[in-house]
């Protein structure tokens, strides 16, 4: 497995890198024979370490979490943990998932000269940042909201396997699960 260790505004030691490399594979390893890649970054915000975990156990398949703690090891510890617990909790549906995925290249949304030049600067649009290139799973709601709480993310966007239509599930803030099919599941 490739691993990725960085760092921002902190000095890793060799002894952080060493424990790093040794708990990752033994985090991951536990579950899947062959991951291909996963990455560690730990950052300083405010008296706080944060630590972001992301493994890829399989292609077109995102784990990732996070965890804060005064400590880099807690830190990496805890964030550890959230990834077992995913893992533990989908490992049987992710190895006998078929990872259908299309990829599909999105423009980059380039703001209005004009609209910026009429608005004061307080008022000016946030910047849209896009992706060049994403996958779009094609998945049952099921595997969807599996996916999206594996990668830690608020909402995913997929081709539903019952109709083949564009559909998204995202997280409200409630904590519920919203899924929006556009097309109707018939």
């Amino acid at each position: 497995m490739q691993i990725s260790i960085t760092s921002k505004q902190i000095d890793l030691g060799d002894s952080l890198k060493a424990y790093v490399e040794e708990n990752i594979n033994k985090l991951v390893s536990k579950y899947f024979e062959n991951p291909i890649k996963a990455s560690v970054s730990f950052s300083r915000e405010g008296d706080l370490i944060r630590a972001d975990i992301s493994v890829h156990p399989l292609s077109g398949i995102l784990v990732q979490g996070n965890a804060m703690n005064p400590d880099a090891y807690t830190a990496f510890d805890d964030a550890g943990a959230r990834i077992t617990k995913q893992l533990g909790r989908y490992k049987e549906r992710l190895t006998d998932y078929k990872l259908n995925v299309e990829p599909v290249n999105l423009a980059v949304i380039k703001a209005d000269a004009a609209a910026e030049e009429v608005l004061p600067a307080e008022e000016t649009a946030p910047i849209i940042i896009a992706e060049l290139e994403d996958e779009i799973p094609t998945c049952s709601v099921s595997g969807a909201v599996m996916r999206m709480d594996l990668a830690d993310v608020p909402a995913l966007m997929f081709r539903n396997s019952a109709h083949g239509g564009l559909n998204m599930v995202y997280r409200r803030a409630d904590g519920n699960i919203g899924w929006v099919d556009p097309k109707g599941n018939k």
